[in-house]
């Protein structure tokens, strides 16, 4: 009987001293699955940057046309042309589904020093209607003879279909006296005095080609004179003016 009471008391011992050491145990696990938990969190719980379409890339610039079309723009502007909107035009098409609108631009270009050209684009927008209106007029400029630099030498007349236009030479001060399209033609041209006068159409294309096709006729004495083989002098003072005079006025002619 006493052998008996001692290894039950010797098994109860055991099974008390295996209860107390798995305790711990059971309260560790918790911890443990905490630490893991916050690690895996610190490495992947972080969003990872310059991956994926809406990633953002500090310090990186934007692909595509924007850089191009600025540095164009700025090309265009340090070129020192001078761009006039004189008109734009909507038209409309009517088709199955409704109306289709369009817009026609005219737009006149020079560079104030004696050059000038004029074009006219059309788009389904209006800043595409410009740019096209541009491109054509800068490829078309013609160089027009100027006196001192801010007049015609002389009077011309020009028409285009039911146009006709006037033009003539003026003192200094006077200013540009013209209306419209023709303002837009000699402001770009680089005159500073001129009288105009417009008969017989108030349509901006036609009012401009007119201009054009008098300021097409225009000459210096000095191209006359080297086409006829003699002396700007001998030109100027067949008026009635002196030699001296002449001479100056010929030193003074610049196209």
């Amino acid at each position: 009987m006493a052998d008996e009471n001692k290894n039950e008391e010797t098994v109860t011992a055991e099974t008390e001293t295996a209860v107390t050491t798995e305790q711990p145990a059971v309260a560790d696990a918790p911890s443990e699955a905490s630490d893991n938990q916050s690690a895996a969190q610190g490495d992947e719980g972080q969003p990872r940057q310059g991956r994926g379409r809406g990633g953002n890339r500090e310090g990186g610039r934007g692909r595509g046309r924007g850089r191009r079309d600025d540095r164009r723009q700025r090309e265009e502007e340090d070129d020192g042309i001078i761009e006039k909107l004189v008109h734009i035009n909507r038209v409309s098409k009517t088709v199955k589904g409704g109306k289709r609108f369009g817009f026609a631009a005219l737009v006149v270009v020079g560079d104030g020093q004696g050059r000038v050209g004029f074009g006219k684009g059309k788009a389904r927008e209006v800043p595409e209607a410009i740019s096209k209106a541009t491109a054509a007029a800068r490829k078309k400029m013609i160089r027009v003879a100027l006196k001192e630099g801010r007049t015609l030498h002389h009077d011309g007349k020009g028409h285009f279909g039911a146009g006709k236009v006037t033009v003539r030479t003026a003192p200094p001060g006077t200013g540009i006296i013209a209306g419209g399209p023709m303002r837009a033609v000699f402001e770009s041209l680089g005159v500073a005095d001129v009288v105009t006068k417009s008969v017989g159409t108030s349509n901006p294309y036609n009012m401009i080609r007119a201009t054009f096709d008098a300021l097409q006729d225009q000459t210096s004495p000095k191209s006359v004179a080297q086409r006829r083989g003699k002396k700007v002098a001998d030109l100027l003072g067949r008026g009635g003016a002196s030699a001296a005079e002449a001479e100056a006025d010929a030193a003074a002619i610049a196209e």
